[in-house]
């Protein structure tokens, strides 16, 4: 995401059984490839969606639901999430849903040591795996109080760093090699947001794909509304109804009398399944 995620502030600056060894890349039957686990089936969401810091209030929702966007996404925590969300309830997300609203849950979870700036949680090479684990068992705590049950996405947001420091990419990546692992023991659908210039870029050219997210948000803000046209990496990889792509940021936009500032999101992926 643009940095809102974390701070007003910041935005400028960045401008199977639990265990299983799941391989990400190849859309939907990486993410469900988890021997004995019984997985819901996939609900998902092509269409244009937006992301804003805040879950906007329910009258706001309604009036936006005018066709144009059919889905949204929602910041459900993480300690650098960086808005309240006085809105987000587990009968808001009762509310907007049964209205046709698609959700998409964030996490904004540990960020590099080498990332600039300051973030209330940061991984370390010590702390990666670990801190991989517990965020992803909050998340999902998060999730399942909102009502969002299993078989959800959870996307785990990263934002930009310099991946040419080899330790610090080391640490991200074992953060979030940890994070989907257990996403997926809770049967979460692992899914990821990150920049196609480092943190999506770290993820899709890794040359281990095990255990990374089977979903992939890219941040490529170029104004082109799609998920193929413009798809960065290899051309197999995410296939299958696995990409969003956040393509416009910072638009102010008015709709029944309700003005919100929203990125733009062209999307063909998960979204959440809900009670």
């Amino acid at each position: 995401m643009t940095s809102h995620r974390q701070s007003k502030r910041r935005r400028y600056i960045a401008w199977g059984v639990a265990g299983s060894a799941v391989v990400a890349g190849g859309g939907i039957a990486a993410q469900t490839s988890m021997a004995a686990t019984v997985w819901p089936a996939q609900k998902t969401f092509t269409g244009r969606a937006f992301d804003t810091c805040a879950a906007p209030s329910l009258a706001a929702m309604k009036a936006w639901n005018t066709g144009f966007y059919g889905a949204a996404a929602v910041y459900i925590g993480g300690k650098n999430r960086g808005c309240a969300q006085p809105n987000l309830t587990a009968s808001w997300v009762t509310s907007v849903s049964a209205s046709g609203w698609k959700l998409i849950p964030l996490y904004v979870g540990a960020q590099p040591s080498c990332q600039t700036g300051s973030s209330p949680e940061k991984l370390t090479a010590s702390t990666a795996a670990s801190l991989g684990t517990n965020d992803a068992k909050d998340a999902v705590a998060k999730a399942a109080a909102l009502g969002m049950k299993a078989g959800s996405p959870i996307y785990l947001d990263m934002e930009a760093y310099d991946t040419t420091n080899k330790a610090c990419n080391d640490s991200v990546l074992t953060y979030v090699r940890a994070f989907s692992k257990e996403l997926r023991a809770k049967t979460y659908r692992a899914g990821y947001y990150g920049f196609t210039s480092s943190s999506a870029k770290a993820v899709a050219n890794a040359t281990d794909k095990t255990d990374l997210p089977g979903n992939l948000w890219y941040a490529l803000w170029n104004g082109k509304n799609t998920t193929t046209a413009d798809w960065p990496f290899g051309k197999d990889q995410y296939t299958g109804h696995s990409r969003g792509h956040q393509y416009m940021v910072n638009s102010k936009e008015t709709r029944g009398g309700y003005t919100i500032t929203v990125d733009r999101d062209a999307w063909d992926a998960p979204v959440a399944l809900i009670k």
